[in-house]
């Protein structure tokens, strides 16, 4: 029988090797469906791969909200400040968000050039002035509650 000190040891080098190779394989999940960070495009870091928390009657209200009134939530994949984004709505909140996935398929990539979207996240609704960076619930609030103007 191995002494303790050494199975620990070669635990210790087997959980290293497992967790090293998770991390440059970029994985998308692992068992029981738990999120795994992703390498993101040149120049923009890691995938954010936080499950999202539950959603409140609140967020999931306000989504459908955007939703109903014509908002457009654009963004990207890889986007740390999009994920951040869809953490303040939740899992059930950012489902029904009208979001728009600028880079992930070239029709994505000319809806969002056509657009106009030089940074992410961008709002967007007609005759409002359009709002750039993560957004908290009651900005968005506001937002639609204000007259339109451009």
């Amino acid at each position: 029988m191995a002494p303790i000190g050494a199975l620990r040891s070669g635990l210790l080098i087997a959980l290293s090797t497992v967790l090293l190779s998770v991390g440059s394989t970029g994985a998308t999940s692992g068992a029981g469906g738990a999120a795994i960070a992703q390498e993101a495009p040149k120049g923009h870091g890691t995938i954010p791969a936080d499950p999202l928390p539950p959603s409140n009657p609140e967020q999931k209200a306000l989504s459908l909200e955007l939703k109903a009134k014509g908002a457009l939530f654009y963004g990207a994949w890889w986007c740390p400040a999009c994920h951040q984004q869809k953490v303040l709505f939740g899992e059930a909140g950012a489902a029904t968000l009208p979001y728009v996935e600028c880079d992930k398929t070239e029709p994505g990539r000319q809806r969002c050039n056509a657009a106009e979207i030089k940074a992410y996240p961008t709002w967007v609704m007609k005759d409002k002035p359009r709002l750039v960076g993560v957004q908290s619930l009651e900005e968005l609030k506001t937002w639609l509650d204000s007259p339109g103007s451009r």
